[in-house]
């Protein structure tokens, strides 16, 4: 079966949802979501969205805490394009109904997160990313030109090499025509057929054992572009967030948000010490992979499972009404954060790497775009700022679609395109493997690439890595309608991209932190 789109959207977090809002203007749009539209990364973002509102904050200040989070690796043009086109994309935002906490004054309530030197944080309540999710699908819903298809599942987008020809690496010629989907419901596999193509498809975060995504974060969209052969960068840089509620039954981990820390929650050991200052001056507020490392060595000091969070000191009503999300899910845990510490510990939270993108979105295939997590836009370097990652969604998402609505009539479907060979495929009996292999890869990751590595971590990471990559590409071959197959195919690729790009930098750079190598070059 075939589908004629002028454009195809894979992903419905913020950067999906956006850009095919703007594209519809433009021409017919085809959005695809392997679950229900709003299970996505951005529903289950708490503390808000960083944007300069007031004085005193200005976009220098802005662009120097972004920069000074990343280790100083961002791409300075880049960040300065976010910071200072944000605030429209913000007030875009707030056109389509989001609807920002404000004082009683009637200005935003801005807060203040680890790394940022002013309060610039726009949210509603503990839930923003759950409002932003929910006022743009409503929106989207509006759209008469979009076609929405949830419970599909992408498996591979549509280049020279489905043609017979061979594609190299990077080729500036390669060509991105559309993508294979799978209707997770019936087993069809549709030949969806696209001008322009945005793969928005979010995060890696299941990849690992412990992580505050949802598990449709299996890195889909990098993985695609991976085997198509376009450029994929800064994998290494995995953010672990420093509280995620320990909750060892429990997956994905519940996100404790970094938002209550800059409300004046401070991180202690089990001895009730107060130990981010040992690590750094900004304490409880510096980055997230200075907090993140600084938990980690305190567990392995005194052999802990976790630290803890204190906001008992802060006043209880205050407390409950800024996170009542927060404090509704520790109460049925049997914690009353008003009265009793809560047990945090990190957990794999966000890629600052991904799909290589330039300052419009486009990746090194033509006519394939990026945006949101899966892309790598030069923005976030080697460590992303709290709260930048829904703003970078909105403005790569509006950069994306003025760009890729430019050419739209001078392009023609690309009509010899074969359909999916599904010949010879089968459900595979022996399910109880792909489940295995799920969860020893997520203990690779975890034990060997995780907030501190080595070169002999990394080293026996792509070892076992490999002999579960072979067996499981031999499963592929015959089994490819399987999702949970698919899925593991592409977190053993994205895996892969971590291990590798780990074991090319010769320095620890701010989420990349080797024993090998604990200095960055030149310090």
């Amino acid at each position: 079966m075939k589908i004629y789109t002028d454009f195809l959207v894979l992903g419905s977090g913020i950067a999906g949802l956006s850009y095919a809002l703007k594209v519809a203007e433009y021409g017919s749009v085809t959005l695809i979501s392997k679950a229900e539209l709003r299970e996505t990364n951005t529903c289950y973002a708490q503390g808000g969205i960083a944007a300069v509102m007031y004085d005193p904050d200005d976009h220098e200040k802005h662009i120097a805490d972004t920069i000074n989070a990343g280790s100083g690796i961002n791409n300075p043009d880049i960040v300065r394009m976010v910071v200072e086109e944000g605030p429209a994309e913000i007030q875009q935002l707030i056109n389509w109904g989001v609807d920002f906490d404000k004082t009683d004054d009637g200005k935003y309530d801005l807060a203040r997160e680890g790394g940022h030197t002013e309060y610039r944080i726009l949210h509603h309540k503990d839930i923003t990313g759950r409002e932003i999710q929910y006022r743009l699908t409503d929106q989207l819903l509006k759209k008469k030109n979009i076609t929405i298809l949830e419970n599909h599942f992408a498996l591979d987008i549509i280049t020279q090499h489905h043609l017979g020809k061979e594609v190299k690496r990077n080729h500036k010629d390669t060509e991105c025509y559309g993508a294979y989907i799978l209707d997770l419901k019936t087993r069809e596999i549709k030949t969806v057929l696209a001008k322009k193509t945005m793969i928005a498809t979010g995060g890696i975060g299941s990849v690992y054992q412990t992580t505050t995504n949802p598990t449709v974060a299996t890195g889909d969209g990098i993985a695609m572009v991976y085997r198509a052969k376009g450029m994929i960068e800064n994998m290494e840089f995995m953010q672990f967030h420093p509280t995620s509620l320990f909750d060892p039954n429990t997956r994905p981990s519940f996100l404790i948000s970094e938002a209550m820390r800059g409300y004046g929650a401070i991180l202690k050991n089990r001895k009730g010490e107060d130990f981010m200052p040992k690590y750094d001056k900004r304490g409880s507020l510096a980055p997230r992979d200075i907090v993140a490392r600084a938990i980690d060595h305190e567990l392995k000091i005194h052999g802990d499972d976790f630290v803890y969070l204190d906001v008992t000191h802060k006043d209880a009503e205050k407390t409950k009404t800024h996170f009542p999300n927060i404090y509704r899910k520790c109460l049925e845990k049997g914690i009353d954060i008003t009265k009793e510490l809560i047990p945090v510990v990190p957990a794999a939270h966000y890629a600052c790497g991904g799909i290589k993108v330039n300052i419009d979105g486009q990746s090194t295939i033509n006519h394939l775009y990026a945006a949101g997590e899966a892309a790598s836009t030069g923005l976030h370097g080697a460590n992303r700022l709290a709260s930048n990652s829904l703003l970078e969604g909105i403005v790569f998402a509006n950069r994306a679609a003025k760009h890729s609505s430019i050419d739209l009539n001078s392009i023609e479907h690309k009509e010899d395109i074969p359909d999916w060979d599904k010949s010879g495929t089968t459900y595979p009996e022996e399910r109880v493997l792909i489940t295995q292999t799920y969860k020893e890869m997520q203990m690779i990751l975890n034990s060997y690439v995780g907030i501190v590595r080595s070169d002999l971590r990394l080293d026996r990471a792509l070892h076992r890595l490999e002999i579960i990559y072979n067996e499981t590409e031999e499963l592929y071959k015959k089994s490819t309608l399987l999702q949970s197959l698919c899925e593991l195919r592409n977190m053993i690729n994205v895996g892969y991209l971590i291990i590798k790009m780990a074991k090319a930098r010769k320095e620890s750079c701010g989420l990349h932190y080797t024993l090998d190598y604990p200095k960055k070059e030149g310090k």
